[in-house]
């Protein structure tokens, strides 16, 4: 059994930000568990061609900047690198193919209980494996009696396995788009949505988004509720929307069932398909928390902030709006991590 001041589940994003900052907050002894055979979360499986919508300057994590030009856009492996460079950095011990099965809390120490059989404890336990663990897939009628192919954004690589074929992309947000816009060079692609893409300009008056959400401080505005409301938008300068249009990728309303080879659309036309890709998000990814008391009903975490309002010592970082804009971001986690750290340093005295 191994000892800590404090445990952090999850080697990703969140968790490296959370490892760099604790001993600012009295955690000398930190133990990162990952259940990958490296750090770097859930960045090394997405798609090939990934490429932020936020600057390198405004996607750092606390105490290293991101390499390079600051005005470039970073891709997936320009991220895995990164992270695998910080995690390198820190004094914390990362425990690597390490899967959490089980937190118990007993006498008022947690228990961390792996896959393999190992056990940590803590006094406290920040939970950063955020929701990418899980992705999302709606039910649809007919799914089961489909026979072509469906699969989740989280399992698609590259375009060039699905040329010559009819293809819809399920979904109206960032990964959806640049999916479809990569697709339509190679596949009859059609992306499928509840409403209307809403588009956002990449550099409004010349600068970046991020630019403005920083001055404006919107980023960090404690609007979490109000943000939860806002309906999903593409960030854009123009080069996906144009490539959209040149490559007849064309918007229709969402299909209403599968059929055995195809969909049936809401108007009420059949058409063979034969590759369904939905980037239709993810759910929380906390299962080892099972019978903590700190999730309700649906597996989401019971908090306040990233805090947990049910169980002490407990905290999560790494979720989306949890505290502001920009939480589920690289840039933002770092700031909701202190916060975090600093509540769970004042429970321990």
């Amino acid at each position: 059994m191994e000892h800590a001041d404090l445990i952090v589940i999850g080697g990703g994003q969140s968790g490296l930000a959370t490892a760099a900052l604790a001993p600012r907050y009295g955690f000398t002894r930190v133990l990162v568990l990952e259940s990958a055979k490296e750090p770097g979360g859930a960045w090394p499986r997405y798609y090939d061609s990934l490429t932020l919508f936020s600057p390198a300057r405004y996607s750092a994590l606390p105490g290293m900047r991101f390499p390079g030009n600051p005005d470039r856009y970073p891709r997936r492996d320009d991220v895995v690198a990164y992270l695998r460079t910080y995690a390198g950095r820190l004094s914390a011990s990362i425990r690597p193919s390490t899967t959490v099965t089980s937190v118990p809390r007993k006498g008022g120490v947690w228990r961390v209980r792996s896959k393999d059989g190992r056990e940590f404890t803590a006094a406290a336990v920040v939970a950063a494996t955020g929701d990418f663990g899980a992705p999302f897939l709606p039910e649809i009628p007919g799914r089961t009696e489909f026979g072509g192919r469906v699969l989740h954004a989280a399992d698609y690589r590259s375009p060039h396995v699905f040329a010559g074929q009819r293809v819809i992309v399920v979904g109206g947000g960032n990964s959806a788009i640049q999916i479809a816009a990569e697709l339509g060079p190679l596949a009859s692609t059609t992306l499928a949505t509840r409403r209307p893409v809403a588009w956002t300009p990449q550099r409004p008056l010349g600068r970046d988004l991020h630019w403005w959400l920083k001055h404006t401080r919107f980023d960090i505005a404690p609007i979490r509720r109000l943000l939860a409301k806002i309906p999903v938008s593409v960030i854009d300068d123009g080069t996906c929307r144009s490539a959209l249009d040149r490559h007849g990728v064309d918007r229709r309303a969402m299909f209403n069932a599968f059929t055995t080879d195809g969909v049936l659309w809401a108007d009420g036309t059949h058409e063979p398909v034969e590759t369904a890709v939905f980037a239709t998000g993810y759910r929380p990814a906390f299962g080892y928390l099972t019978g903590s008391g700190a999730l309700d009903g649906t597996g989401a975490p019971l908090h306040h902030g990233g805090l947990s309002t049910m169980v002490e010592g407990l905290g999560f970082v790494g979720m989306e709006f949890q505290r502001s804009f920009s939480s589920k971001t690289l840039r933002g986690v770092g700031r909701d991590a202190a916060w975090l750290l600093h509540r769970l340093s004042a429970v321990r005295r």
